[in-house]
């Protein structure tokens, strides 16, 4: 769990990082807190779709968060438990075995007890046990992952619609002038690249988070797969 909480604390020092440093202003003449500069940028950046993706950073940081701490909980020793397994199957049997993935959390310890459960069938019949609920873990494992890349492409549309809607409104306001001056081009050129900005920025953060979550749920899957062939290799050597 520590390297969790590291992990977000990193991360969010990075997000306010980028943020201030693509918001920070050359020359300022009244000074400004981050949060009232972050504010008052977000204002001005068009509320619709800053809220927009705002929404989309809320429940992509919400479902990394969720995952990640379900990926650290299903992670096990699985060398610590393979050893324990052998032990208990050469003191007690299947039974005892048994007992230990029981237990024993995550999702290692339920594929060997699904594989201990059908020993009595076969090595055959244990080794499609141990496959078949593999799957099922793995399915687990990558729940809601999906969505996550969903609210990473995303963000960035919603930025660029509102660069395009920006632009738009740049032109409608020349057209209403009738003049090509900088200070009308400005406020709409402004709300165009400040809604993109933003939209980067949100994608850039839960693109962190998607790449830690794969990484750990490939490590994860590894991991299962190693513990699987040292089981039917301990359930082979139990049955001889």
């Amino acid at each position: 769990m520590k390297k969790v909480v590291n992990f977000l604390t990193v991360a969010g020092f990075m997000f306010f990082g980028a943020i201030q440093s693509t918001f920070a202003q050359g020359a300022v003449t009244e000074e400004r807190t981050f949060h009232q500069e972050l504010k008052q940028r977000f204002i001005e950046g068009d509320p619709q779709f800053m809220g927009i993706v705002l929404v989309a950073l809320i429940l992509g940081l919400a479902i990394a968060i969720e995952r990640i701490i379900y990926l650290n909980m299903a992670t096990t020793n699985t060398k610590k438990l393979v050893a324990s397994v052998d032990e208990a199957l050469s003191s007690g049997g299947v039974e005892a075995a048994k007992e230990v993935c029981r237990n024993s959390k995550g999702p290692v310890a339920s594929i060997f007890y699904q594989g201990l459960d059908r020993v009595d069938e076969g090595i055959d019949a244990a080794e499609k046990a141990v496959v078949s609920y593999g799957g099922v873990q793995m399915g687990q494992l990558e729940k809601n992952v999906s969505w996550l890349s969903l609210f990473i492409a995303l963000a960035p549309m919603l930025g660029f619609m509102g660069t395009v809607i920006g632009m738009i409104k740049a032109f409608d306001m020349i057209a209403v002038a009738n003049d090509i001056s900088p200070g009308v081009v400005a406020v709409g050129i402004k709300v165009a690249l400040l809604t993109t900005v933003f939209g980067l920025v949100v994608a850039i953060i839960l693109q962190i988070f998607y790449n830690y979550i794969v990484s750990k749920i490939d490590s994860i899957v590894n991991n299962m797969e190693d513990a699987s062939i040292s089981l039917i290799d301990l359930l082979v050597k139990y049955k001889k």
